[in-house]
This record gives structure tokens, C-alpha cells and sequence, in this order.
């Protein structure tokens, strides 16, 4: 199946322009560079309330983003890490999905501006990504919400953290989790050369120069490459029993794709419950297009569906 002819459309765009020298470029550089894939603030969804709140954790504060929705607490809540390579992205890049979510969902999410490498390299993502999820769990009454009916979601490097979170929830027994939304995780590789990798490392937005680049900034030496708390693909399949349902998805046009599709068979074969979902026609980074490409609007739709469907709520695309 030929990609989204939208996205095509913008692909070839994004192609013609000069590509970074990598070995050159800065995190500076490259977050000061215009990025055609984040949605500009222009026809926001309304929510009922959003609030930016700051989160006290051991030696930092942290900035969350929350996002209430109509309805009567407490709610479900979706603790969401933003993509963006462990580099780029932030609660104002991903604003827009967010608030899809909360509305589709009628849930609280709560978006979490962890730190970012390489002023702050492994573990400083992971350690925000648990962290934080503890204290919103520990502190329901800051934010209305039911700490009984929570998720974890992510995208990208977001979804590598929801991974990870999740299993530090589990191996330290809290909170407990209900569900896993995980969009194009960046789990890692248990092979050199990946299929996905050979036929999407050039051309599809990601690009594996890109991914190339993003794991030196955040990792402080290659060996770390095969943690499995900076890559969960290395996870043993006994360590990741007894973890929440989860739906994991994929896009055909993806370097990732391959990364995602390995860590759902590994959760499937740990005896999670997972739903699996490949989008032929998409490219990575789909979710910030919703509000241009409605194909990919469908695809948040469905991971909605998921989500009330674990959280037992009502949306509005019922």
C-alpha cells in the first residue's frame, strides 16, 4: 500500500529541502530548526480545563501538563510521554494530541516535560518517566483523578518510557497500571539489520542518521545500547510477566516499525495481553499530523477506542 497521499505530498516537500550534516549538528541546532511534522497552536481543541502544574520530585521539579476533560471526578488518568528522539519535543509539541485524547478518551492526561538529552542523558528520562508517574499515582486529589483506573502512553521515545515505566511499576509494585498505549515505541533492535530499517532509513521523516544521532545524545556510552531500561527490546521475555495490557502500533513506512512489532511479540509471549495494529499507509511520527491528515485522526480514534475501552469510560466517538 503507497503512503497517505497527504503525507506523501509532504514527504516530498521535506525531501527536497537540504538534510542536516549530523556529524555537525547540535540539540540546539537542530530544536531551533523548524519542524514540519509538530501541528502549529492554531485551532487547538478546546478541552475544559488545562492547567500547567509543576511536580516536586527528589532534587528537580518537573513540569506536567494536565488535561481535564468535561465530566465529574475523579477520572481515569493516561500518563503520556512526548516523542521526540530523547532530544526534541515537549509538552507544547504534543499539546494537541493530548488534548484529542482527553477528550475521546473522558480521561485525565497528564503530559510529562521530562528532561531531555544531552544536557541530561540516560537514565534522567527513565528516572522522570517512573518518578512522576509515582507522585501523580501517590497524589490523586491534586489531580482528580482515580489512582485504581490509570494508563501509561507514549509515542516515539515517549513510548519507549511508557514502556519502561510500566515495568518499574511492576518490579516495584506501584502503582498499579491498567493499560499501556504504546505508538511507534522506540523499544530498540535484537538484530543488526532490521527489514524496517533497510527499507525506511531514508526519505520517511525518521531517518536512521536521525536515530543514529538521537541514541549518542542520549546514551553516555554505546554499551548502553543493550540496557534494557534504555532499550526494552533487551528485557528478558520472564521479565516482562505479569505487565498491563497494552496496545502497541506500527507504521508501514517506519525505520521503527520492526522495533515495535519484536516488543509486542515479546509482551505476547510474556502472556500479556496486546493488541498489535500496523498502519499500511502511514509514516512515523503520524499522531502530531491528526489535525491535517484524517487518516491519522482514525488511527488516534482507535487508540482512544482501546483506552475507554480499558478505563471503562465513555467517549465521544462511541
Amino acid at each position: 500500500m503507497p503512503v497517505e497521499p497527504r503525507i506523501g505530498f509532504m514527504l516530498k516537500q521535506m525531501n527536497a529541502a537540504p538534510q542536516p550534516d549530523y556529524e555537525q549538528l547540535s540539540a540546539d541546532e537542530l530544536r531551533r530548526s523548524k519542524n514540519p511534522v509538530y501541528v502549529s497552536e492554531e485551532g487547538r481543541e478546546e478541552v475544559k480545563q488545562v492547567a500547567d502544574r509543576v511536580i516536586p520530585l527528589e532534587g528537580r521539579d518537573l513540569p506536567v501538563r494536565v488535561y481535564t476533560p468535561e465530566g465529574e471526578a475523579p477520572y481515569p488518568a493516561l500518563v503520556y510521554y512526548h516523542g521526540g528522539g530523547f532530544v526534541l519535543g515537549s509538552i507544547d509539541s504534543h499539546d494537541s494530541i493530548c488534548r484529542n485524547l482527553a477528550n475521546s478518551v473522558r480521561a485525565v492526561v497528564i503530559s510529562v516535560d521530562y528532561r531531555l538529552a544531552p544536557e541530561h542523558k540516560f537514565p534522567a528520562a527513565v528516572e522522570d518517566a517512573y518518578e512522576s508517574l509515582l507522585w501523580i499515582a501517590e497524589h490523586p486529589d491534586v489531580f482528580g483523578i482515580d489512582s485504581a483506573r490509570m494508563a501509561v502512553g507514549g509515542d516515539s521515545a515517549g513510548g519507549n518510557l511508557a514502556t519502561v515505566a510500566a515495568i518499574k511499576a511492576r518490579e516495584a509494585g506501584k502503582p498499579a497500571l491498567l493499560y499501556q498505549l504504546l505508538c511507534y515505541p522506540a523499544a530498540g533492535f535484537e538484530e543488526e539489520d532490521p527489514a524496517s530499517l533497510r527499507e525506511n532509513g531514508e526519505g520517511y521523516i525518521l531517518t536512521a542518521g536521525m536515530m543514529e544521532w538521537f541514541s549518542k545524545q542520549y546514551l553516555n556510552k554505546e554499551e548502553e545500547s543493550r540496557n534494557p531500561y534504555a532499550y526494552p527490546i533487551h528485557f528478558q521475555t520472564e521479565d516482562l510477566t505479569g505487565l498491563p495490557p497494552a496496545m502497541v502500533v506500527t507504521a508501514q513506512y517506519d525505520p521503527l516499525r520492526d522495533s515495535g512489532q519484536a516488543y509486542a511479540e515479546k509482551l505476547m509471549n510474556a502472556g500479556v495481553e496486546v493488541v498489535y495494529k500496523n498502519y499500511e499507509d502511514l509514516v512515523h511520527g503520524f499522531m502530531n499530523m491528526h489535525q491535517l491528515v484524517p487518516r491519522t485522526q482514525e488511527a488516534l480514534n482507535e487508540m482512544a477506542s482501546q483506552l475507554r475501552l480499558a478505563l471503562g469510560t465513555n467517549g465521544r466517538f462511541n
